[in-house]
């Protein structure tokens, strides 16, 4: 993505775009790090030749995950995929040694069973011939800034969701490390967004014949990206950074480690500014993109939005889910998995396709409304609307069943929430924007934001009754 700061409009271009899909391979399941990184310099070369005046570029990504490097510099085999099984059970395991109050008082984050520090538990576990070899971790916007710069830096942001992070001394906590038996040599000090972080290495440079771009370490995790591109006039707001996953929360300037928020299973990532977003991961449209991943696999070639459109003229409410149940976090078929659990609660088995995703729209719209209610009980603050960023804006379907659900408004946008917090935060960095409030006023003025009332209270109200007594935990 390329973006432009001219006469204070942010505009985003699409430069060049590519599959990421996981591959399974010897029982493991693992990211493509060097096709990634072959289409990203793919990327740098387009639009270098579209944009020669290029001042700088930042990398984001997704969480949790890895790549660790050896003596040599070099690359320590694939890295794993979050969704790899080889954790099942290490998070209860550890919990069990160490205390779930402990880790969480240490760490502020919520409890995941692919969080990384359960990877490098299992890793452990195993006897890991990559991590006794490996002399640096990286997580993936790390490395492959590092593959492009030749420069190893921990970018802050993306280091905060490891669980392996200390929130107030900003360091890593070394009592998990040496609970886990893993050396403190092993991780870079953290970097906050905005710091400098090399140029194009020379080889670099020279395959795709452009200058020795500055790179940025920008705020690295996707959602610490999407959360600073979102246009609230007040520093008091709640957003919901909807893609894969959906993170609902809000931005504190310090973390909230009390007992409810580890009973509710909050966390606690870093944000720009030295801030931290309070918030929840909840499972997403990962659930509808499963199923039609499955449906295709049968025959069925509709789009996603043709299955949510469809979904709209199901029969409502007829069963519910808990999108956060474990059982969706790697299933064989989700829509059978879906099936299942309504099996199990006792609910009518949805069986028509448009069913199913009827049944997770409406589910997930209703836990997004228990969500918000428990970051305004944590965070001490009362919102009077739901800021909706990320890709699943254009699921217009699930932004107006959101607005039903919390009964109040949302208002949805920038779609591409984090390509412009990444270019946000650049433009920080280069001394192009003063800061963040700033940025997001320019973001405000600068990219289309829809506004979705509430529908049909009673009825709403009636479902998120039964969805609390049957489906909250």
């Amino acid at each position: 993505m390329l973006g432009r700061l001219v006469n204070g409009t942010l505009s985003l271009t699409e430069i060049h775009r590519f599959p990421n899909d996981r591959v399974q391979a010897g029982g493991g399941v693992y990211w493509d790090i060097l096709r990634l990184y072959h289409e990203i310099k793919l990327g740098i070369g387009k639009a270098l030749r579209e944009e020669p005046g290029i001042l700088s570029l930042g990398i984001d990504s997704w969480a949790v995950d890895y790549g660790l490097i050896g003596p040599d510099g070099e690359l320590l085999g694939n890295p794993y995929h979050y969704r790899d099984s080889r954790t099942d059970g290490c998070m209860e395991e550890l919990g069990d040694l160490l205390g779930k109050d402990t880790i969480f008082g240490l760490t502020g984050i919520q409890f995941l069973p692919f969080n990384t520090i359960y990877q490098l538990y299992a890793a452990r576990k195993t006897d890991s011939s990559s991590l006794k070899q490996a002399s640096k971790l990286l997580m993936i916007p790390d490395l492959l800034r590092y593959f492009l710069t030749g420069e190893m830096k921990s970018e802050f942001t993306n280091a905060s969701t490891t669980q392996l992070l200390n929130p107030a001394s900003g360091e890593w906590e070394l009592k998990l490390l040496e609970a886990i038996g893993l050396p403190a040599s092993l991780f870079l000090p953290p970097v906050q967004p905005g710091t400098p972080a090399g140029t194009l290495q020379a080889s670099v440079a020279e395959e795709l014949g452009v200058p020795p771009l500055p790179v940025i370490a920008v705020a690295e995790h996707d959602t610490a990206s999407a959360v600073a591109a979102v246009p609230a006039e007040s520093e008091e707001f709640a957003y919901l950074s909807c893609g894969t996953w959906s993170l609902m929360g809000t931005e504190l300037n310090r973390p909230v480690l009390t007992p409810q928020a580890l009973e509710w299973n909050f966390t606690n990532e870093g944000g720009v500014n030295g801030t931290f977003r309070l918030l929840k991961n909840i499972m997403g449209l990962w659930l509808i993109q499963e199923c039609r991943s499955a449906w295709e696999k049968e025959g069925d070639s509709r789009s996603f939005a043709e299955l949510v459109q469809a979904a709209a003229q199901a029969k409502p409410f007829r069963s519910l889910i808990d999108p956060d149940h474990r059982m969706f976090i790697h299933p064989a078929h989700m829509p059978k998995q879906i099936q299942s659990f309504c099996r199990e609660t006792g609910q009518p088995v949805p069986e028509s396709k448009e069913e199913i995703i009827r049944c997770v729209m409406e589910s997930l719209a209703l836990q997004y409304r228990s969500v918000l209610q428990r970051t305004e009980e944590l965070s001490g603050r009362s919102f009077n609307g739901l800021h909706m960023v990320g890709g699943g804006i254009h699921n217009t379907v699930l932004c107006q069943y959101t607005a039903n659900a919390i009964g109040r408004p949302v208002w949805a946008g920038p779609a591409e929430g984090s390509a412009i917090g990444n270019a946000a935060v650049q433009l920080i960095s280069l001394g192009k924007i003063s800061g963040i409030q700033e940025a997001r006023d320019i973001i405000r003025r600068s990219f289309p934001v829809d506004t979705y009332l509430p529908e049909e209270p009673a009825v709403w109200e009636e479902a998120y009754r039964r969805f609390a007594e049957t489906i909250i935990n």
